[in-house]
């Protein structure tokens, strides 16, 4: 898929040396057809590495994307550069009167948090409120997923004893067989990371009658859940991550003395020394193509002004 990205953002190199077709402007203008709008709300501290693995994914697809990267107004980034955000982001109040095919909303390093003590939260909250009807789809990842059923659904986040922490196998439910086009091509059995100190639980989302279960998995608990609607989807995990994100991770609290497990079924035979093996990644690429085909491109109207269509569950 030809995403277009402003010359100047640091993915664009990184996506370049991968041979990902990358669409320039001039290009862009002249294609007779109207691309994707998809905004992505970047709640990572490490927004760069962030923006860049999301991106990576989106372009594979035959969708031509134009994105929006957002950041709180609310919350003063530490880890990333006040430049890079000037240049390449913008705020709630800088779109908040537009339409977007898509919203994205990454996860946080803070779900030990209470989500009412959080700095950004009513900023949370306004915008995915917003999204109810300036957005047509919406892909909650990780804290961003607990944030959102919290919200809309009052469903609770649980304290873990130990960091899930690892790449983990998953089942689809034979209910969501058939079902549900965001699974299509899926393996029966499929892996993806999971870096949390916290879950939800079935049992609270069962009581939720417009939510499905898609997918889970034994060891890392509930991993994809749907609206019947097709309007918002919940990753728990981080299906976006790249082959040495959980490394450097690991490496960090390591050399923090904090305590930490080394990932699971990560490293071959467990062992550090070696590299890491890449077993989720054309999970990944399916888990994003089906959403930004089955749930936006093919749902949404050509106009943006009609977003949200109206869908029957």
């Amino acid at each position: 898929m030809p995403v277009k990205i402003p010359s100047t953002l640091p993915a664009r190199a990184i996506l370049e040396n991968e041979n990902v077709f990358i669409m320039d402007e001039d290009r862009a203008q002249h294609q007779d057809i109207r691309p994707l709008q998809v905004a992505i709300l970047n709640l990572m501290p490490t927004k760069v590495a962030t923006e860049t693995q999301i991106l990576r994914l989106l372009s594979n697809s035959a969708l031509q994307v134009e994105i929006t990267l957002l950041h709180t107004a609310t919350h003063e980034s530490k880890n990333t550069d006040a430049e890079h955000l000037l240049n390449h982001y913008v705020t709630f109040d800088e779109i908040k009167d537009k339409k977007f095919d898509g919203l994205i909303i990454t996860g946080a390093p803070i779900e030990q948090m209470p989500f009412e003590e959080v700095d950004y939260w009513k900023e949370l909250t306004e915008i995915m409120d917003w999204a109810e009807t300036n957005v047509e789809s919406n892909f909650h990842i990780c804290w961003g997923a607990q944030a959102a059923l919290y919200h809309k659904y009052g469903i609770p986040k649980y304290d873990l004893p130990h960091k899930m922490f690892g790449v983990y196998k998953h089942r689809i439910l034979s209910s969501a067989v058939g079902a549900a086009p965001l699974l299509r091509g899926f393996d029966d059995i499929f892996l993806a990371p999971h870096s949390r100190h916290t879950e939800i639980r079935r049992a609270d989302i069962e009581k939720v009658d417009e939510l499905n279960i898609l997918a889970e998995s034994d060891e890392a608990g509930v991993y994809i859940v749907g609206t019947k609607d097709g309007r918002h989807i919940f990753i728990t995990g981080h299906s976006e991550y790249d082959p040495l994100t959980l490394k450097f991770e690991y490496d960090r609290d390591v050399n923090k003395g904090l305590p930490i497990h080394i990932p699971q079924n990560y490293y071959p035979k467990d062992d550090p020394a070696q590299d890491p093996q890449v077993l989720w990644r054309g999970h990944a690429n399916l888990l994003y193509a089906n959403w930004l085909n089955y749930y936006v491109y093919q749902v949404t109207p050509y106009d943006v002004n009609e977003i949200p269509q109206v869908r029957h569950s």
